[in-house]
């Protein structure tokens, strides 16, 4: 007689995870710490590093290698790569070796969400098509215009979920200035900022652990 049929186990992916090292240490922080609120099937670790933009990377890059020598000694090699990603968040601001950075980044396989001037330009980018040239200053300004509640350095960690219904509209924003960069061949010019590309892979992986 046959042996009976076992039920086969749901066995469920792996929640993704998305590591992200910061050059800021409270507002940058604070804004992704909402959105994993909101979007609660990844999970966002927040490393708030301080310092330079290659300051920031070392410490992405020293993570990944790490993680990927646990997954070689697990002889589990693809895990750490196909379910989990590293970011390193850095502002342009002054930075001598931005370029720099961001090509030590992408040859370790390193994900950057890089701002041009600095990260307050994706929060205004979640309000209105801002594109023109700015500082660092003047842009936070016209955030605290646009959000009372935020100030550079009084309140630099406001309650962000007013925000979170307009990310989608924030990432074609932000895809419009890169593409106006691109076309002017400074791709990495004032303002720019990729931090649309990290909030659309959570949104993404999110997605899809709902439809799992």
């Amino acid at each position: 007689m046959p042996a009976p049929l076992r039920r086969r186990r749901h066995v469920a992916e792996p929640e993704r995870h998305f590591y992200v090292y910061c050059e800021g240490t409270k507002t940058e922080p604070a804004y992704l710490e909402a959105i994993g609120r909101r979007l609660k099937r990844t999970k966002i670790v927040v490393v708030a590093v301080g310092g330079v933009a290659r300051t920031v990377a070392e410490r992405a890059i020293e993570f990944a290698k790490g993680q990927r020598r646990q997954e070689r000694e697990r002889r589990d090699v693809s895990s750490f790569e196909e379910n989990d990603q590293v970011w390193a968040m850095m502002d342009r601001d002054n930075h001598p070796d931005f370029d720099n950075v961001i090509a030590m980044c992408r040859a370790r396989g390193i994900e950057v969400a890089r701002s041009n001037p600095c990260f307050e330009l994706w929060l205004v980018l979640h309000f209105d098509d801002f594109d023109k040239p700015i500082s660092s200053g003047d842009i936070q300004t016209r955030l605290h215009k646009l959000l009372p509640q935020y100030h550079h350095r009084q309140s630099p960690m406001p309650s962000f979920e007013s925000l979170l219904d307009k990310v989608q509209e924030a990432e074609q924003r932000a895809a419009r200035q890169l593409e106006a960069r691109v076309a002017e061949r400074d791709p990495f010019g004032n303002p720019s900022t990729t931090v649309g590309c990290l909030t659309q892979a959570i949104r993404e992986a999110h997605e899809l652990a709902l439809r799992r």
